[in-house]
């Protein structure tokens, strides 16, 4: 066998191949685009009779599919493209009718065949070879199309769009609000959103293409009407026939042409209603019918009685009415007995869920763990954690404190825990660290704290209480002076900014106690692979996890953030190599972060003020050091060291009258003798050796102890 398509040449005609048949066949939107523009050839050029009996089959087999596609899907926006689908199916038939038209008015003098097989088939079976009967039928499905499906359709088309264009910025709302409240993340508000919009664009075009249906509807009886009174004209005049055997030859065939196109108007009519009735019904059509019907067995029972006693009504067939009466009863018994058996194993299901969420004793140990984190409110300050009362802002700004503490000093602080303790007083709150209270103070929600930055007593009525976190005289009053206080130029604060700035303090100071064994190996974990590598080297060989954790908990103690762990660990490298002692490593590793601790204390104007410690002080120290290596302790005199403290106390007094907040520079040796009895009376105060002086900071000295 040949192949069936020749070599190519000039001035001759090839089929084309099957495998670039089939090549196109795969591509949709070509297959798509032929398909329509098919249609509009059709509308220009005649057709013979045997393409027309195709068409017209493919006509009614692709409303047949529309029908079952809307029976079977899930929800209406499975079958978004049903406006597409409805157009294109419109087109077809209109075309078809334009095509049987010219097939009618110019062969139907030849007979019932004259415009194909199919309209000859739907002329004879529908009508009998009656046209008027024909008539008769047409204009019923017209009836039945037009005035009662579409219709209806069209008007719930029109009211679905209209609420859900209504709803859009509700449901847009809702939306937001679980993608704030955490309880959906970016992706499923993306995909909702997504969805809205398509749910709103489907019922607005559905609200349009319900109008192609009636417009066939109309298309259909006009075209009807003007076939035969044309055809009558035209096989009167022009073909000399009688004028009955005109009008039956030419009703015939137009009633029959009319029917084919309709009856799949019709089904495309039903599908369409089923489509836009079943917003708000999910799962497949007959799934849901059926469990909605006989959801109520008292109205299956009722129905079933009422077609019984009809049954014994006289002149009634009995048969039908006592069969149908009969099975609806047995249905609702079945029914019923099917509920209470589905409601039974619910009961259990409920009781074993119950019994299993029920708390089980709890154990004694449960009682021995230990809140790292804690704050415990008196009942009047319940509004600040209350959300009814927009009391969210603690929380929030309790939020945005760990948040900001993590940045600065290198790792997350716990979570604070916040409960109620009634047998406190109403407006007191305690904050807890480790169980163990480390500040407490008094609150009043609905006030304001009004302070004087100069330290001075607020000139305000109200109630003069203390600040919590800094000991300076301060005043609450109402909402009602706020304004006063401020134009005064008095610091006003709120209930809930006073607890936060407490407990800031209190985490800085006590920050050190909060860094875990725990926290320590889940931060080293997180370090980089070169990093890890370094780990390796030092731990355990040299230097333990526990020894670590200490390090870190000596620079956090002097408010120095371990954020840059990598240079921290650099520097332990560096000094296990001569030392073990956790102070000399710690003194090491704070010379490689001079840079860090220099700009940490470093002022807007660009220069780090300090006080240095003079000769004198700085030989009295290293003379009081006794011991060697490890084992070495400050022993100075208590006439000294009191006035060591009395000369420190009043260098930085003066600096804070001149506005400046220094630092005390000593020699690395005694450093850490001195940082240990500054912090006793001015735990704020950071000492620093002249090690850790970064060489290309401007220093401005201050004073001299």
């Amino acid at each position: 066998m040949s192949d069936i398509t020749a070599a190519p040449s000039r001035g001759r005609f090839t089929l084309p191949a099957l495998g670039e048949i089939a090549q196109i066949a795969r591509r949709g939107d070509l297959m798509l685009a032929t398909g329509v523009l098919t249609i509009l050839v059709v509308l220009i050029l005649p057709l013979p009779p045997v393409i027309l009996d195709v068409f017209l089959a493919v006509s009614i087999t692709m409303s047949v599919l529309i029908l079952m596609t809307a029976l079977f899907i899930q929800a209406p926006l499975e079958f978004s493209a049903f406006p597409t689908v409805l157009l294109i199916a419109t087109m077809l038939r209109l075309a078809l009718n334009l095509a049987s038209t010219r097939l009618i008015l110019s062969h139907g003098h030849e007979g019932p065949s004259a415009a194909g097989h199919v309209i000859e088939a739907f002329g004879n079976f529908v009508m009998g070879g009656n046209f008027v009967i024909g008539i008769i039928v047409f204009a019923i499905l017209i009836i039945v199309n037009f005035v009662v499906i579409t219709k209806g359709s069209g008007r719930i088309a029109e009211v679905a769009a209209r609420f859900h264009l209504d709803a859009m910025p509700g449901k847009q709302m809702a939306i937001d609000a679980d993608l704030s409240a955490g309880l959906i993340d970016e992706a499923q508000a993306r995909r909702r959103r997504k969805e809205l919009e398509d749910e709103s664009g489907f019922f607005g075009a559905m609200d349009g293409a319900s109008k192609f249906v009636r417009g066939d509807a109309i298309a259909g009886l006009l075209i009807v009407f003007i076939n035969v009174i044309a055809g009558i004209i035209i096989g009167v005049a022009q073909q000399n026939m009688g004028f009955l055997d005109a009008a039956r030859a030419y009703t015939l065939l137009t009633v029959g042409d009319g029917l084919v196109t309709q009856i799949p108007a019709l089904i495309v009519s039903t599908a369409a209603g089923l489509l836009v009735s079943k917003a708000g019904v999910s799962g497949a059509a007959d799934k849901a019918l059926m469990k909605q019907l006989s959801g109520y067995p008292k109205a299956l029972g009722m129905s079933g009685g009422v077609m019984i006693i009809m049954s014994l009504l006289p002149g009634i067939p009995m048969l039908p009415f006592l069969l149908l009466g009969g099975g609806a009863s047995a249905l609702a018994w079945h029914v019923a007995k099917h509920h209470k058996v589905v409601a039974a194993q619910e009961k259990d299901q409920e009781i074993a869920t119950t019994a299993a969420a029920a708390p089980a004793e709890e154990p004694i140990s449960s009682a021995l763990k230990i809140d790292d984190l804690k704050i415990e409110l008196g009942y009047a300050l319940l509004p600040l954690v209350n959300a009814q009362d927009g009391g969210d802002r603690l929380t929030e700004q309790i939020k945005a404190l760990r948040r900001a503490l993590a940045l600065e000093m290198g790792f997350v602080m716990p979570a604070v825990r916040i409960l109620d303790n009634v047998q406190s007083d109403a407006n007191t709150y305690v904050i807890k660290i480790k169980e163990v209270e480390a500040g407490s103070g008094k609150l009043w929600p609905m006030q304001f704290m009004v302070m004087d930055p100069g330290g001075g007593q607020v000139n305000l009525p109200g109630i003069h209480t203390t600040e919590p976190t800094f000991g300076l005289p301060a005043t609450w009053v109402d909402a009602a002076h706020k304004e006063e206080a401020a134009v005064k130029g008095y610091t006003v604060v709120d209930a809930a900014t006073v607890l936060s700035t407490h407990l800031t303090e209190l985490l800085k100071a006590n920050v050190s106690d909060l860094l875990s064994y725990a926290e320590v190996t889940k931060l080293v974990k997180e370090l980089p692979k070169e990093q890890a590598e370094l780990l390796k080297d030092i731990v355990p060989a040299q230097i333990s996890m526990s020894g670590i954790q200490r390090v870190l908990q000596m620079l956090l103690a002097e408010r120095i953030s371990i954020r840059d762990l990598s240079t921290i660990l650099e520097g332990i490298a560096d000094a296990v190599a001569f030392t073990r002692n956790p102070t000399q490593i710690a003194e090491h590793v704070r010379t490689r972060l001079a840079r860090q601790i220099c700009a940490q204390y470093t002022t807007p104007s660009g220069y780090l003020p300090l006080i240095a410690l003079s000769a004198r002080w700085e030989q009295a120290f290293a003379d009081s050091i006794i011991g060697q290596g490890d084992e070495r302790t400050l022993a100075m005199q208590p006439s000294k060291l009191s006035e060591f403290i009395t000369l420190v106390r009043e260098r930085f007094e003066d600096a804070a009258r001149e506005g400046e907040a220094p630092v005390l520079v000593t020699s690395a040796s005694i450093r850490p003798f001195v940082r240990g009895l500054v912090e006793r009376f001015r735990s704020q105060t950071p000492v620093l050796s002249q090690a850790e002086i970064h060489p290309r900071v401007r220093l401005k000295t201050i004073g001299s102890v």
